[in-house]
């Protein structure tokens, strides 16, 4: 079933793409946010965020992600379940076709399909997944209340899990591949003064084992200046190792840069016109909820300027 035009389709209903539409519609544009899960994108699986501005103390992340939907619907965007497969974005007017047999029509189109996150890639991960490995501990944290939990990585995400899973788990040890945390000093900080949270520095993960039951038993790291294996008993693995952009519809369609983003401006104008990108899967430093925002206003306004000529 094709759709009729509307005047801006956005892919991706995480911050980005539910603020894109939030302006869209706020300026008399018809706006479609396509989202292929729930609105909200990864907001929606994070217990807290604490630098999102006007929330002291810190805002819940599903309630965060449900008032950005309810905001921008309030202004007219509607709201697609649908997983986008392929795009035509030299069409006039361009083509979006999803998995459920349907293609939407748009002038404009703001790809804002975030990223998902990275796998380790050892032995044990893929047969263990949702056995005790996940990649969310806001989804899965409280099966494991009062075990022993690992988190695996060195950034904002994993010090954020660490300390969250700290508050539920009798232990937690975070393994990083360095000897200090690529996260900012706020949650080093946090994180030495939590007493059940213990470093395990220089370490990469060999393989992840499975106990007699077919669940976590333990993880195997290996220490990259002696070489020794270590093998840490736990019931659960968080890996939080980093995020791949959801652009594998995109290839050959628009411009991405080596690691799979899109290349978009500072305007997140892309070189295909009308065709703008906002949020984690665009090319850029810094990503974070209110940069997302800001992409995704920055996007809507220059659609309706494309729009207008």
């Amino acid at each position: 079933m094709t759709a009729s035009s509307v005047d801006v389709a956005i892919i991706g209903g995480g911050p980005a793409g539910l603020t894109a539409g939030l302006y869209a519609a706020r300026g008399g544009l018809s706006a479609l946010c396509i989202e292929r899960i729930t609105p909200g994108g990864q907001l929606a699986q994070t217990h807290l965020i604490e630098n999102y501005p006007g929330f002291p103390g810190g805002a819940e992340g599903w309630k965060l992600a449900y008032d950005m939907q309810q905001q921008a619907q309030d202004f007219g965007m509607q709201v697609c379940a649908d997983d986008v497969q392929a795009v035509d974005l030299t069409a006039d007017p361009k083509r979006i076709k999803a998995a459920s047999g349907n293609e939407y029509l748009a002038r404009s189109v703001v790809i804002a399909t975030g990223a998902r996150p990275r796998h380790l890639g050892v032995p044990g991960e893929e047969e263990l997944a949702g056995k005790g490995v996940s990649y969310c501990a806001t989804c899965d944290g409280n099966f494991f209340k009062d075990k022993v939990a690992v988190v695996v990585g060195g950034g904002n995400t994993a010090a954020g899990d660490a300390l969250y899973l700290a508050r539920i788990c009798k232990k937690v040890y975070l393994v990083h591949r360095r000897n200090s945390l690529r996260a900012t000093k706020i949650y080093h900080d946090n994180l030495q003064a939590t007493p059940n949270v213990e470093f395990v520095w220089n370490a990469i993960t060999q393989r992840i084992v499975a106990g007699d039951d077919g669940t976590v038993a333990a993880i195997e790291v290996e220490d990259q200046e002696t070489g020794r294996l270590r093998t840490i008993d736990c019931s659960a693995v968080f890996v939080a190792v980093g995020l791949i952009p959801n652009t594998d519809f995109l290839y050959g369609s628009i411009d991405l840069d080596e690691g799979g983003y899109v290349i978009s401006d500072e305007r997140c104008e892309t070189k295909v016109p009308g065709v703008f990108a906002a949020g984690d899967v665009r090319s850029k430093t810094l990503r974070q909820v209110v940069t997302a925002v800001a992409d995704g206003a920055q996007a809507a306004e220059r659609a309706a300027e494309y729009l207008a000529i």
